[in-house]
């Protein structure tokens, strides 16, 4: 009898994959299928895109995008796609942004969670952004109208919707009232 063992594939492999990578992340080489988010899901990143983009571009501090992937391990290629994510501007490459996938992890990354998604994946994904470099994980649950934000010393704050959210080291400037958002 024999095995057949699945190629595992690179970041670049998986950019050129036909049909694109969308509802799609590369999982330790492994492309992983996801669900489209659902349409509350949808309206929450886009309140919170479109106040991190205002603040961006008022303050110039870099990059906001939505979806964009970040190659945050090789060999075997890790590639997610934070709901939103933030590159302070003097992390941003000599060449700008990149057309395909982000080679550096993000400084902020967002994850509006989905009422189906597995605690073990969600897990999964802020170990990931954090062991890649990334300084501030947001996970928004809009089930229990929270945020809660990961940093990589392993704490982690719990926000309700009356809370407010700002990281001056990290996003200086930035200030949201989550009544804002949820």
């Amino acid at each position: 009898m024999s095995t057949i063992i699945p190629k595992l594939l690179t970041a670049d492999e998986y950019w050129r994959l036909p049909g694109g990578t969308a509802f799609s992340e590369l999982i330790h080489g492994e492309v992983h299928q996801t669900m489209p988010p659902g349409a509350e899901h949808g309206r929450i990143v886009l309140r919170l895109g479109a106040k991190l983009l205002a603040w961006v571009e008022q303050a110039n501090a870099g990059y906001i995008g939505t979806e964009a992937g970040y190659l945050l391990e090789t060999n075997p290629d890790s590639v997610r796609g934070p709901d939103l994510s933030y590159v302070r501007k003097d992390r941003i490459p000599a060449t700008g942004i990149p057309k395909a996938f982000w080679r550096l992890a993000p400084d902020v990354a967002i994850e509006c969670v989905s009422p189906n998604e597995p605690a073990s994946e969600v897990r999964e994904k802020v170990r990931d952004y954090l062991n890649a470099g990334t300084q501030l994980v947001w996970l928004i649950y809009p089930n229990t109208r929270e945020v809660v934000v990961h940093t990589p010393d392993g704490r982690s704050q719990v926000y309700d919707e009356h809370d407010t959210l700002e990281f001056p080291a990290v996003m200086p400037g930035f200030r949201i009232s989550l009544t804002e958002v949820l």
